[in-house]
């Protein structure tokens, strides 16, 4: 007996509330915008700067007890990880303290490392720091400009993709779809204050490609039933095509979404951020690939040029594989 999500036939429509599915993502995005205006998001120390502390012991490193250390000094926003090395012995044992810098101050005084080393010898007498290193607020303002260039790039990358692979109105509904998953990530962290850092630019690069693999999966079943179904209307074969793939995609999403959110309960703070912005892109991306990606092309229509073969039928890079 297989497992179904979905009935293995459906005839659902999803565009008979177009304009309000389309109302509710527009809204969604004015807030997202106006709290990023207003409160803006919570940058960690990638983006505000501060001063990453090495230590080594001989001792095992208990993530916890240093960070119940931390959180005594009051310090804000302190990351710790262990660092893991083949080329370690058994009584080498490695961490990295990350502390943003305080407010008002462009670096982490040394008055608050002094601090931090005391509470941590205090666990540990043995424990030595090979080094400290500091980001300042120049290199912490490049790394933002340098997230944003990527973001917009990938995007603009889509754009052109779905352009050769489809038509135009393919690649507008696509990047709309695209834009509309970023916008409402942003969003959730600036509403929330989640942490911001270079972690979650990550994510949503992986949020953009999880995305379009979607969209072109119901964006490739459109091509084939517009040359199938030649004089059906593009609203019927928009909903044709979207439940023939929906067993697919709410499969695709709902086990991903158990890895993932498998990983927010047992990984531990240091990888929760971003799959917290993982588990949200998976939901809003499915939602964007039916409802924002479909609907668009819908708006935009598409140009049913039958005097081509049918390799290339209103697609003049149809034999441009991906």
């Amino acid at each position: 007996m297989r497992l179904r999500l979905v009935p293995k036939e459906t005839s659902w429509d999803f565009f008979s509330k177009a304009k309000l599915t389309l109302g509710i993502s527009g809204f969604l995005m004015v807030l997202a915008l106006v709290s990023f205006v207003i409160q803006g998001l919570n940058y960690g120390i990638d983006f505000r700067g501060g001063t990453t502390i090495r230590t080594e012991s001989p001792q095992p490193v208990v993530v916890a007890e240093y960070r119940a250390a931390m959180e005594a000094l009051e310090l804000g926003d302190v990351s710790i990880t262990e660092v893991f090395d083949p080329s370690f012995g058994p009584d080498e044992n490695v961490a990295m303290v990350r502390i943003q810098a305080q407010d008002g101050e462009e670096a982490v005084t040394n008055e608050t490392i002094q601090r931090v080393e005391e509470a941590l010898l205090a666990l540990d007498p043995q424990m030595t720091f090979p080094s400290v290193e500091s980001v300042g607020p120049k290199v912490s303002g490049e790394l933002i400009q340098t997230a944003i260039i990527a973001v917009v790039l990938a995007i603009a990358a889509v754009l052109v993709y779905i352009w050769l692979r489809f038509e135009w109105q393919f690649a507008l509904g696509a990047v709309a779809a695209l834009v509309h998953d970023v916008v409402l990530t942003i969003g959730i962290f600036s509403e929330l204050q989640i942490r911001f850092d270079l972690a979650i630019i990550a994510a949503l690069l992986t949020i953009v490609g999880y995305s379009l693999n979607d969209t072109v999966v119901v964006f490739d079943r459109v091509r084939e039933n517009l040359r199938k179904y030649k004089k059906r209307d593009l609203k019927e074969v928009l909903n044709l095509s979207i439940n023939e793939t929906l067993s697919r995609t709410v499969m695709t999403s709902v086990t991903t979404l158990l890895a993932l959110i498998s990983l927010f309960v047992l990984g531990g703070d240091v990888i929760r951020g971003f799959v917290f912005a993982m588990i949200w892109g998976v939901i809003v991306g499915t939602y964007s690939s039916v409802f924002v990606a479909s609907a668009i092309l819908l708006v935009l229509g598409v140009k049913r040029d039958w005097s081509k073969p049918d390799n290339t039928s209103g697609n003049q890079f149809g034999a441009v594989d991906p």
